[in-house]
């Protein structure tokens, strides 16, 4: 009886009815105690730190975080664009935390607690197959709905924008094309533009409240014409001769905002950047008074800026004049 009552037998692992002594037993049930109690201090020093970090972040860091690394929106589309993404991710955090919630529910509900108890073996659950089987699809369906919405809206174009510039990126600056017509008129309808130099990005001048259309054209390669607080961007393709490559923002908050190239370009792809200066409407005029007067007039819109006046196609290019 002694002997039988210094030994238990230890069910799991490989060896299944191996004999071992109780203090080892004890020793085990010690050593799995204390592996949790590290664990649960593991994750509240995660969090303790992650509190930490966040109470010590930058007011602009946290306005980030509110805006889930997504910049403020600057005009009526963008708004839209913000919106479905916020709420994108209101949806994937709640399906998470659902998915993550029922994945420890279970784990804590059904986790093994004898060495010898064997769980229910369950084969199958047909109600909650078919939640998770219709549930992602209604998920795909909801989601689908609203970023057609969105695009669709992205994507109307008003048949009579107040201002229409016709962008050119070219290795390795921009041209902005400020077109006669709507809120812009010049003697003779002449183009007024604005041209970058390699070192020396362009300024882009826009009014608040009007309808731009931007017009994209490249005598050489790919680029991708975007503003962050536009929260959209576009490329910028060679060989468009109808205006197809287009969109249409309305700027809604005054200020200065800078714009790059989002498609890799070439060696000097980096300088690829211009500013960009919402401006009241009296301002947006006297910024094209002064190019009128500095003489920045053509009869059709440059296909190049001075630092690729020897790229091929500006000549003979169709869509507008050579510089």
């Amino acid at each position: 009886m002694l002997e039988h009552a210094l030994f238990v037998t230890e069910q799991k692992g490989p060896f299944v009815g191996r004999q071992v002594p109780v203090a080892s037993a004890a020793a085990a049930g010690r050593t799995r105690r204390t592996r949790g109690l590290a664990r649960q201090a593991g994750i509240l020093l995660s969090a303790v730190v992650l509190v930490v970090t966040l109470t010590g972040c930058s007011e602009k860091t946290r306005h980030e975080w509110a805006n889930l690394a997504m910049p403020d929106p600057v005009t009526e589309q963008a708004h839209h664009t913000f919106l479905l993404w916020r709420w994108a991710w209101v949806a994937a955090l709640a399906t998470g935390a659902l998915v993550w919630g029922l994945i420890f529910y279970a784990a804590w509900r059904f986790h093994r607690r004898s060495d010898d108890e064997v769980p229910v073996q369950t084969r199958y659950n047909l109600p909650l197959e078919i939640f998770y089987t219709i549930a992602p699809i209604i998920m795909v369906v909801v989601f689908f709905v609203h970023t057609e919405r969105t695009q669709n809206f992205l994507t109307k174009d008003d048949p009579h924008p107040d201002v229409t510039i016709y962008v050119v990126g070219q290795q390795w600056t921009w041209t902005f094309n400020y077109m006669p017509g709507g809120d812009i008129a010049t003697s003779g309808n002449q183009v007024l533009y604005s041209v970058g130099q390699a070192g020396n990005p362009p300024t882009l001048y826009l009014p608040v409240d009007k309808t731009v259309e931007f017009k994209l054209h490249s005598p050489d390669v790919i680029h991708d014409f975007g503003v962050p607080g536009f929260l959209e961007k576009q490329d910028v393709i060679p060989g468009q001769v109808k205006d197809d490559n287009h969109f249409q923002v309305k700027p809604l908050v005054v200020g200065d905002y800078r714009g790059k190239c989002y498609e890799l370009c070439g060696a000097y792809h980096s300088r690829m950047l211009f500013n960009v200066k919402i401006v009241s409407d009296a301002d947006f005029q006297s910024y094209l008074q002064q190019l009128q007067s500095q003489g920045n007039t053509a009869p059709a819109p440059l296909l190049g800026g001075i630092v690729s006046q020897t790229q091929a196609g500006l000549e003979s290019g169709s869509g507008g004049g050579s510089e």
